[in-house]
């Protein structure tokens, strides 16, 4: 019930694939330039920040967002947030005139970046016959986009 149940997410995910490959161009535009990919994700989604900075193949010119972090026009940031953790960020960026993307877990919109991305995960998974709930995927969710938009930013720099 599990597999099938997250195959339906990762099939859901699949539909936005051109705000992910906006996404992708977006980040890319850093690694091309000489800038940093400033990752900052907030809570679970911190999952993609390990995946980006410390996983098998890490993300070309990927660092840790911190408050301390200075980032300048060649830098790109990726926001990721269940939801609105990242909005004070996000307003900072903008007023700042700084390009960045914004990934939300759950359902929630802003128009500040210049890409940004809903994955609309309100609720949990079934995970049995029962109709029980328990396991709610946003980090599974988040890591599934990250690892597209690896792919494609890798393809882009390799062309």
């Amino acid at each position: 019930m599990l597999s099938t149940q997250l195959t339906g997410l990762f099939q859901h995910i699949e539909g936005h694939e051109e705000t992910v490959e906006d996404i992708a161009r977006l980040l890319a535009q850093a690694a091309v330039s000489e800038g940093i990919i400033h990752i900052a994700a907030f809570g679970e989604m911190k999952a993609v920040l390990a995946a980006a900075i410390d996983g098998a193949e890490p993300l070309a010119a990927a660092r840790a967002w911190k408050p301390d972090s200075l980032v300048t026009s060649t830098d790109r940031v990726f926001i990721l947030a269940k939801k609105d953790e990242g909005d004070e960020l996000a307003g900072r960026l903008s007023d700042a005139a700084i390009p960045f993307a914004m990934l939300c877990a759950e359902s929630y919109n802003s128009d500040l970046p210049e890409v940004f991305l809903s994955l609309g995960i309100d609720k949990g998974i079934r995970t049995s016959e029962t109709g029980g709930r328990p396991i709610v995927p946003h980090a599974m969710a988040a890591l599934y986009v990250y690892h597209s938009i690896q792919l494609m930013i890798k393809e882009m720099l390799a062309e």
